[in-house]
């Protein structure tokens, strides 16, 4: 077998695809959030604090995947914007409550026709049951990497790396 046959072409590798598809609907987000004037860093702030108000600086960041000096910068910008209000505790000064403005709020009515569009689009062409499908696909190749898997040693054989790999597929039943 040559480098170009045992090389991991584009097209078949899971982590490219979706890497791809997740930037190509940003691309069309962000196109179609603009006029409302929210980036999609505001996107994801928002989309949290629609589901649950007054969160700190920290839980907000930790939902988002974001680190907290990255997300105070972000969040800086939302309030100038008047989305959002930012509010020391008052039992614990070292945490920032995070609530949504009433400008905040209505911006839900505008922002979340605009995702769904989005994925729509992205899904034009598919029957109910494969977009199914392909949700539940994408939530377990998620899970299967919820948690580090044990390194499988490089020199080892292929008949090795595919008992490791067996080892963490899901159980079924």
């Amino acid at each position: 077998m040559n480098d170009r046959e045992s090389a991991l072409p584009f097209e078949q590798s899971l982590g490219f695809l979706v890497r791809d598809l997740n930037r190509a609907i940003q691309r069309n987000l962000q196109a179609r959030i603009q006029p409302s004037g929210a980036t999609l860093g505001a996107w994801y702030f928002l989309r949290v604090l629609w589901e649950e108000d007054s969160l700190t600086q920290r839980e907000l960041a930790q939902r988002i995947g974001m680190q907290e000096p990255t997300a105070v910068i972000a969040l800086r910008g939302m309030e100038e914007a008047g989305w959002i209000v930012r509010e020391r505790s008052e039992t614990d000064r070292r945490k920032v409550h995070i609530h949504l403005t009433d400008t905040g709020r209505a911006l839900r009515e505008a922002l979340l026709p605009e995702a769904k569009a989005v994925i729509a689009e992205a899904l034009v062409g598919m029957e109910e049951a494969e977009v199914d499908t392909l949700l539940s696909l994408l939530r377990r190749a998620r899970a299967n990497l919820a948690e580090p898997a044990p390194a499988t040693p490089p020199h080892a054989t292929p008949a090795a790396k595919a008992r490791a790999a067996a080892r963490r597929l899901p159980r079924s039943g």
